[in-house]
């Protein structure tokens, strides 16, 4: 897969067992009409795989957070969705994702959404101290500011991919099918 700064993941061998779409979305923006995270072919073509989509609602800190995570409804025989609600803009504060993650075995983490300077960026970083594998799908996240997009993306490259790698839902697809 083609990927900046370097091939993802770093191994060589994308496993969709492994794979998880974390879609990261800012209840404010996505009320007032912003990107809520991923693509729908995007998340059809994870789960197809056996991947995991797990939508992660962020907010800034000091708001009342929902409950920790929740199963969502999906068509028998197929993989759960799964719903977090995190108590800041790091998606793994004060929620049970990374517990989540590690249960299912998931350590390759694909991330979209909204905001990506705030939610998106938060929670990749925290994801790569962790110790997971993480690619942004530039195309499938939305910035609060247009003017701090680039920005947001060198950081993540920076060092030789300092807190990953960054790649598009198009190529993501293509390796998944």
């Amino acid at each position: 897969m083609t990927t900046t700064p370097y091939p993802w993941p770093w191994h060589g061998r994308l496993d969709p067992s492994r794979l998880a779409l974390l879609a990261v979305a800012c209840p404010d923006r996505a009320a007032r009409g912003g990107m809520a995270g991923g693509t729908p072919g995007l998340e059809e073509a994870v789960r197809g795989a056996g991947g995991l989509v797990v939508r992660v609602g962020v907010r800034p800190p000091l708001r009342p957070a929902g409950p920790p995570v929740a199963p969502s409804s999906r068509a028998p025989g197929k993989a759960p969705d799964c719903d977090v609600a995190a108590a800041g803009w790091d998606g793994f504060h004060g929620s049970g994702l990374d517990d989540l993650l590690r249960a299912a075995g998931r350590d390759l983490l694909a991330l979209t959404g909204c905001c990506l300077e705030l939610g998106v960026h938060s929670t990749m970083r925290s994801a790569n101290d962790r110790g997971y594998e993480c690619l942004l799908v530039a195309d499938a996240c939305a910035a609060a500011d247009p003017m701090l997009a680039g920005a947001a993306l060198s950081m993540i490259e920076m060092s030789g991919g300092i807190f990953g790698a960054v790649g598009s839902s198009a190529a993501l697809i293509r390796e998944l099918s």
